[in-house]
């Protein structure tokens, strides 16, 4: 999405901008390089979430194996948050440091590896539930790093007025990922076994690291990166993050507020809907469910940014897209959840599913970017510190979720929860939210 850059002259530059300016590691791509790195970072988010999703996928067989019952399963499905919610404001971090990229393609060689070793725990003797918990904690903490990585990358090197686009297409690989594993998953449960699932995943995952690192990053790069990291990283007086200056605005705390009720529904909805098919239309075919609220939520991605970047363009104050976005993302998806806990046809079940989990990818343009508007030179450490917000209300909301289900044998109360949290979090960012700049020092604050 391309509109005329504005002509903003400033008569000073913030001292930051002003150490950066001549940094090679902060200058913007070009266009080819931007739609290199664009697909490359849609395949590798669409990876990401392969991985993410292969357990929810494998749960009913992988609990029949194991014999779990709801709660243990549970807890297995919500350890991954255990781990994400302590890795996203050092992946912010790191990528704010020493370039998303590097932390991207590192973080992706580690949990590739574990996501392929999965199906050997069950080798490892009788305590599967343990060893399943802790290979899912290390998997969150693993990927943790991703999205604040990213970014903080996609805020350096990519224009404001494409930034919409750009991160809701990439964005659009969480649905992608989720639907290759719906696909290919429901055919290699069916075909084979769950420990395909992982393989796959985990195989490509791989693949895809090495051709990052073989064709996209110089090797050098990597090993600077490697270095740093092992050395621990040296805190100068441009790179120290303006806490108090942060966190005395209400609209900061309304996208950390409304991004922690957006993760908390959407992964709610990640972990549990497979199991919600597969109990309650036994009968249905797997690829169906698995499938088509994927398959919906990819054009929907990408059309929201096309459509958030359009708007601004075209002269609506970025604080008034941004909460248009999130009437859609958070508010009018909350209502199809709701529907989808009232319902007990299987078309109806899905066309219910497939609205709220494809309006839910209206957040890639709303809030996340949001985060971008109010702090661009350190936007990957405030997405850290909203995501980490989230990833603990997603351990709470699976966790509460499955007890919901375990002691009331309705699926209602989940949905419920889910278009409550979702609710909360709209009305939140609708009274607080805004869109200018506050990691300046007053006399350079954006209005």
């Amino acid at each position: 999405m391309l509109c005329p850059r504005p002509s903003a002259p400033s008569l000073m530059q913030p001292p930051l901008d002003e150490a950066r300016r001549d940094t090679a590691e902060d200058t913007q791509w070009s266009r080819p390089e931007c739609q290199a790195w664009t697909a490359a970072l849609l395949l590798g988010t669409c990876l990401l979430y392969c991985a993410r999703a292969s357990l929810p996928m494998c749960t009913v067989a992988m609990s029949q194996d194991f014999g779990w019952n709801k709660k243990e399963a549970g807890v297995v499905l919500s350890s991954f948050f255990w781990g994400y919610c302590l890795t996203q404001v050092v992946g912010g971090h790191l990528g704010d440091r020493i370039g998303g990229e590097k932390v991207i393609v590192l973080s992706a060689s580690a949990w590739g590896s574990i996501t392929a070793a999965t199906p050997l725990l069950e080798h490892l003797g009788g305590a599967h539930l343990v060893c399943m918990t802790l290979s899912r904690v290390l998997m969150g903490l693993l990927q943790g790093v991703h999205f604040p990585a990213l970014t903080s990358l996609l805020s350096r090197k990519v224009r404001e007025s494409e930034r919409a686009f750009t991160y809701s297409t990439v964005g659009a690989g969480s649905q992608v990922g989720t639907l290759l594993t719906g696909v290919v998953g429901s055919a290699l449960l069916e075909w084979h076994s769950w420990q395909s699932v992982f393989y796959f995943s985990g195989g490509l995952t791989l693949l895809w690291a090495w051709c990052v690192h073989r064709y996209l990053l110089r090797e050098k790069d990597l090993v600077l990166a490697l270095g740093v990291l092992a050395r621990g990283l040296p805190v100068s007086r441009h790179s120290k993050v303006p806490w108090r200056q942060l966190f005395r605005k209400p609209s900061v705390w309304a996208a950390v507020f409304s991004q922690l009720c957006s993760a908390c529904s959407f992964f709610t909805l990640l972990s549990w809907l497979p199991t919600f098919f597969q109990e309650t239309f036994p009968q249905a075919k797997g690829w169906v469910f698995n499938v088509v609220p994927w398959l919906v939520a990819i054009p929907a991605s990408v059309f929201s940014g096309f459509l958030s970047d359009h708007l601004v363009c075209q002269g609506y104050r970025p604080v008034t897209v941004r909460k248009f976005m999130q009437v859609m993302g958070l508010g009018l998806s909350g209502i199809f959840a709701l529907c989808l806990g009232h319902t007990s046809n299987f078309l109806q079940s899905v066309v219910f599913a497939s609205a709220s989990i494809g309006l839910q990818t209206f957040n890639h343009s709303g809030i996340s970017v949001n985060i971008q508007d109010l702090a661009p030179s350190c936007a990957g450490f405030l997405f850290g510190v909203a995501n980490t917000a989230g990833a603990v209300a997603g351990v709470v909301g699976v966790c509460l979720g499955g007890y919901l289900i375990e002691t009331t044998g309705s699926w209602t109360y989940l949905f419920n929860l889910v278009a409550i949290t979702s609710n909360l979090g709209l009305c939140t960012f609708l009274v607080f939210g805004q869109a200018q700049r506050v990691d300046l020092s007053p006399t350079h604050e954006d209005l």
